[in-house]
């Protein structure tokens, strides 16, 4: 009898379920309509708050599915070149070799003369004129005997060195051909730290790498930037600056040409450096219109002077020098012939004031002699053994084989 009863109750049960899920079903249902109007109201509006995001020119997103990057590197991109220089070094047999008694007791044992080789060196340059001018750096083609440069395209043009200027680092390359890709220049003048930054160049042989950073500083001096025998204010940029990279452009966000790629500090990280545009075009112009540029010179070894310094200094018995001031900018050597010794500067004088101007670090006088020509007269307050005295000094042109000294 409970087995029966149990039989016949289960279809009921099973009827009873199916009712009620139906009515679960339809419950739900209902919910739903009821909900997605609201939904549907409020689905649009989120592409178009994103659609407004690119309209903004200082956001990363320029419009479209492209960004500033890609569009500045487009721009720039093809006018960007590879520079590939060769020179032969020339082997010498050392004079002693050449000696008949020396000669006598060593005879066939004498060492063959050392043969010649070829060194090669690789940069990157970008083309200012359509004709062929092309910026890079001089230490890319220092002492080139062949330069090549290789377009974006996969051309390889003949380069020839316009000139080199040691001082700033800028070298002119001209190649014969004309409606070349060029690059527009920008104003590194008004440039501020947070900008963006991008590097194009030939990093390690990998062609047309593009990196991208800010400008960290401006205004480096050559002594801050571990070069003190340049005369430039380096901009700063934690954009990867690599070997290859030297004489590439330094871009804005604009894809305008800010600076000139040519400096790291090894063993750093995002620390690289790059010569101002305004700098490296004013040299250009030069170095295309007589080969060469002709630079101030003043002719001292000078040191912004600090308690630690002048204690040093009056300890060295050999400079037999004793110095009172704690501030200025203390001259610690003299090159024969040069304006300085004409003057009558002596070792130990400390720079006070140039032309009216207060001095305290060695780069204020760098500076000043950069502001002034050739030929130009400094007024300069020196302080000699606690007396003040006031010298003109004319500036000579700077020799060309004399980087040893700062000025």
């Amino acid at each position: 009898m409970k087995k029966s009863v149990i039989y016949l109750t289960l279809p009921l049960f099973g009827v009873g379920m199916t009712v009620m899920g139906d009515r679960a079903i339809s419950s739900s249902a209902s919910a739903q309509q009821s909900v997605a109007p609201s939904n549907a109201a409020i689905a649009p509006a989120k592409p178009m708050e994103i659609a407004q995001v690119p309209s903004r020119s200082s956001g990363i997103l320029s419009g479209g599915d492209t960004n500033f990057v890609v569009n500045a590197v487009e721009r720039v991109g093809a006018a960007v070149v590879r520079i590939d220089s060769s020179r032969t070094v020339r082997g010498r047999t050392p004079a002693i070799f050449n000696d008949p008694m020396f000669r006598q007791f060593f005879g066939s044992q004498i060492p063959s003369a050392p043969s010649n080789r070829v060194e090669r060196g690789q940069g990157s340059g970008f083309i200012i004129r359509s004709n062929g001018l092309i910026v890079t750096n001089a230490h890319v083609v220092s002492g080139a005997d062949t330069v090549t440069v290789t377009m974006k395209d996969g051309r390889e043009l003949k380069g020839r060195v316009l000139g080199a200027d040691s001082l700033t680092d800028v070298a002119v390359i001209k190649v014969e051909a004309t409606n070349l890709p060029t690059v527009t220049l920008g104003n590194s003048e008004r440039l501020r730290p947070g900008e963006w930054a991008i590097a194009i160049g030939n990093p390690l042989g990998l062609d047309n790498t593009v990196t991208v950073g800010i400008i960290s500083a401006t205004g480096r001096s050559s002594s801050e930037v571990r070069v003190p025998d340049k005369r430039v204010n380096f901009i700063q940029t934690d954009a990867a600056i690599n070997p290859g990279n030297s004489g590439g452009p330094l871009l804005n966000q604009r894809g305008e040409v800010i600076g000139v790629n040519t400096a790291i500090i090894g063993g750093a990280q995002g620390l690289g450096f790059a010569i101002p545009i305004n700098t490296a075009q004013n040299i250009a112009e030069q170095l295309i219109a007589k080969g060469k540029v002709d630079h101030a010179y003043l002719g001292i070894r000078m040191a912004t002077l600090t308690p630690a310094l002048r204690q040093q200094i009056n300890s060295d018995p050999e400079t037999n020098l004793k110095i009172s001031d704690d501030r200025g900018v203390v001259v610690v050597g003299i090159m024969r012939n040069s304006p300085a010794a004409r003057s009558g500067l002596q070792l130990g004088d400390i720079i006070q004031k140039i032309n009216g101007a207060a001095i305290a670090t060695s780069d204020q006088v760098q500076k000043a002699v950069e502001k002034n020509a050739v030929g130009g007269t400094l007024q300069m307050e020196v302080k000699r053994s606690g007396r003040s005295l006031n010298l003109a000094v004319r500036l000579g042109i700077f020799p060309t084989q004399t980087a040893q000294l700062g000025e």
